[in-house]
Parts: structure tokens; C-alpha cells; sequence
């Protein structure tokens, strides 16, 4: 089974949608990521460790499409990205402000990969997962 740190990938997708006209950076995210939860009490990884995962969680959700490249109009640089449809509900399931945000993580954890494409369209689509 894959496993995924789900609050770094909401972090990753939160810089995604409020990225226009900056370029995405994956590992000072992660770095970023890290010394918040050092200052909440929280034991980190690694630190090199979390940043190589920031770097292949941010090729992941390309090629997943769960993010695409921005458009130039909607200020797009050539380095920054958009939420597609699909990473919309990703975040929305995952998302630590949504209160009971645990259950859908929940879920996610128990499928052999989360983020196949097939298989979180289908879980997605299913109302109980919320």
C-alpha cells in the first residue's frame, strides 16, 4: 500500500491555488511545512527526506492531473500550476480547515494508492466519503 503524508500534500495544493504569478517551489513548501509543525510540538522527518517527497508529490499530481500548468492570463509564469477538477476534490477531502477531515484521510488511507486516477475518481464520487 502507498501511503501519503496528506498535510503535505494539502500544503502542496494550498500553494497551488494561491499561486498565480509565483513560481512552485516543493521544497521550500516543505521546509516551510516542517518548521511549522517544530513550533507546534510536532516531531518531522527528515528534513531532506520531506523535501525529495515535496519534489515527487509535486511530479505525482502533474502527471495524475491533479494540477496543470497555469495559463499565462490567470497568471501563469511557465513554473506555477492550477488545481484541476480532481485536485479541487482532493483538497476539498483532505483539507485540515473542513471540520471531520479525518474520515475522508481515513479513506484514502486504507486503498492500495489513493492517488491512481481510477481509484480516486471513484471514491471521490461517492458521497460517504465526506
Amino acid at each position: 500500500m502507498t501511503t501519503y503524508n496528506w498535510d503535505l500534500i494539502e500544503r502542496l495544493l494550498h500553494e497551488v491555488q494561491n499561486g498565480a504569478g509565483h513560481s512552485f517551489t516543493p521544497r521550500p513548501y516543505a521546509e516551510q511545512y516542517a518548521a511549522e509543525k517544530a513550533a507546534a510540538g510536532e516531531a518531522i522527518e527528515n528534513l531532506d527526506h520531506l523535501k525529495a517527497v515535496a519534489g515527487e508529490y509535486e511530479k505525482l499530481l502533474l502527471e495524475r492531473s491533479y494540477i496543470e500548468p497555469r495559463p499565462e492570463e490567470e497568471g501563469g509564469n511557465g513554473e506555477n500550476f492550477v488545481l484541476t477538477p480532481r485536485g479541487s476534490r482532493l483538497l476539498s477531502l483532505i483539507d485540515s480547515s473542513i471540520p471531520g477531515n479525518d474520515h475522508p484521510r481515513q479513506v484514502l488511507d486504507e486503498q492500495e494508492d489513493a492517488l491512481d486516477e481510477f481509484t480516486f475518481d471513484d471514491l471521490a464520487s461517492k458521497a460517504q466519503i465526506a
